[in-house]
This record gives C-alpha cells, structure tokens and sequence, in this order.
C-alpha cells in the first residue's frame, strides 16, 4: 500500500479540503483504548468528536472507520486522510449531521503479523468481528455521548476494511444504517485460489485457515464472508427503500474484478446500492479524492434518519 501524507499529496497536486487555521473544529484522540473479554487484551482505536461535543449534552450519531490491511492502521484516518478535516467542513456546511467517528484497531498483537480481515478466525482462536459487534460498539458508545441505535451507525472501510463494511452492512443490517466501502479488497473465487502461498497466509491464515491451496481455500469459512454468496442469501427487504450501501474503486484496481462481481450479485439480489468506478488505482490519491463523496452517502443517510 503507497502511503501519502497530506503534504505529498499536495506536492502531487492533488486538491486537500483545508489548508488554512481551523478555528472551528472538531478533536481527534488517538489512544483510546477498550478492554475485550473475547480478545483477552486491550483494542485501541482513533476517536474523532466533533465541534460542539463538550459544549452539548446531545448525542450523536457515530461513523466506524475500518482500516486498511498491510501496513494499515487506525490513526491513517485522520493522519493520512485528514478525515477530521473533511468532517469539519462538511458538519460546518450542512452536509452531514455532527457525528463521531471512531477508528478501531483490526490488527493483531505485535507478535502476529497476519491481516484479521476483520474476522473471526477459522478455528475461533482469535475473533475479532465478535469482539467488534458484541463489546467494542456497546462500550465505545457507552463512553462517549452516542445516540447508540441502529438509525445513527454506519460504517465506512477501506481497502480490507472496504470488505468488512459491506458485510457487516449485509448480515447485519439491524446493527448499521449504512456502509460505504473504497476500493474494498474483494476478489474473485479464481483469484483466492491461485494468490501466492505466503501472500495467502499472510492475509487469510486466520480467517480461513492455514496452509491451504488451491480450491481448498474456497471453504465453508470463506463462503461465509465471501460478498458474492452472501448477497445472494441476504433479505433484499431492508434493503428496498434507500441505496444503504456504497462501492467506489478505481478503473485500475486489482480488485476490479470483485468488486464488479459483488455489483452483479447485488443487483440480482435486489439490494439497492450505489457503485462507482473512476480512473485511477489502489492507493491514497484515489482514496483522498474519493473520501468526500463517501462521507457524502453517509451523511445522506444520517440526515434522513434524523427525520424517522
């Protein structure tokens, strides 16, 4: 994964939202930390709160942040994608509702390199995405003034993250209002089964299982966290109303391919969604030039919801 700081990116001449003082602005915590019981440690994660946070009693709608794989992690949000930056501005505009945002760790412990996917293990020795959806979203929105219902929680990945988003949008959409999903690291059976052993291992050794080969990838564990089959089992009903999900990559990503099959599945399925293809590749001058309408779709959603 290229990394780029907002200063190469303005050095490549790519447009960033604000480069003057923000005098009025929200604030980003970066060692935030939340006791798992399941994981049997400490999950960090990157908080944003916005402007008005302290001055208010309210509550607020909150927007969790998945990270990308590799060298991926929380604090990219707001040191690579200046996220906060964007969510002043737009919160300042009218264009989303004041919201948190909160960037949980998906890595593993420093000792254990291996990506989780934002998954539960194949033999259940680390499970992540139960750690997620039964005590990181509960204590998180307990601590900090969220509204805490389903209307006002919504999800935006990137890349590995990009994939968890919209399946947790899709098994559980009584959990989220709303996913949106850059360049998301979705591939196609053919490409899980022909990806390097060590590449493989180093993604999917936990999620789907170790040392595995060829088709024998293609497993009940990844059946189950493969979009294609999952759109195809997924209630469309929830679904009918409003576009809930949001896809946007590159005309030159290497999950093209998955991404454009995912489309297909959900529009035979009869999940309304929006899909996005634009030039360019997998790397953070696409995700910074794409991150306004992303956050765009999800204030969309919060705004309306605010109204039911």
């Amino acid at each position: 994964m290229v990394r780029f700081t907002r200063r190469t990116a303005l050095a490549a001449g790519l447009a960033i939202p604000f480069l003057g003082i923000r005098a009025w602005s929200g604030t980003v915590h970066e060692a935030k930390i939340v006791q798992s019981e399941i994981l049997g440690h400490v999950v960090g994660y990157s908080l944003y709160l916005p402007p008005d946070y302290r001055q208010h009693s309210r509550r607020y709608p909150v927007l969790y942040l998945l990270h990308g794989g590799a060298d991926g992690q929380p604090a990219d949000w707001f040191r690579m994608a200046g996220i906060d930056i964007l969510l002043d501005r737009m919160i300042r505009d009218g264009q989303m509702p004041p919201c948190i945002a909160v960037a949980p760790d998906g890595r593993r412990p420093a000792s254990d390199p291996r990506a989780t996917y934002f998954l539960d293990d194949a033999d259940g020795s680390y499970r992540w995405r139960s750690m997620f959806l039964q005590e990181f979203i509960p204590k998180v929105e307990a601590a900090h003034q969220a509204i805490g219902s389903m209307q006002m929680r919504a999800l935006l990945g990137l890349s590995m993250g990009g994939h968890a988003a919209i399946l947790n949008q899709l098994q559980r959409p009584d959990l989220f209002a709303g996913a949106a999903a850059l360049s998301a690291a979705l591939r196609t059976p053919r490409q899980v089964a022909l990806m390097d052993p060590q590449a493989f291992d180093q993604r999917f050794s936990g999620a789907y299982g170790p040392s595995l080969l060829g088709e024998a990838r293609l497993n009940e564990a990844w059946r189950t966290s493969d979009i294609v089959e999952i759109a195809a089992r997924t209630d469309p009903t929830p679904f009918r109303r409003i576009p809930r999900l949001y896809l946007d990559l590159a005309s030159g990503d290497p999950f093209f391919e998955g991404n454009a099959a995912a489309h297909v599945a959900l529009d035979q399925a009869g999940i309304l969604h929006r899909f996005q293809v634009r030039e360019g590749s997998h790397d953070w001058i696409f995700w910074l030039d794409a991150l306004p309408t992303a956050l765009e779709h999800v204030g969309r959603i919060f705004t309306r919801n605010y109204g039911e």
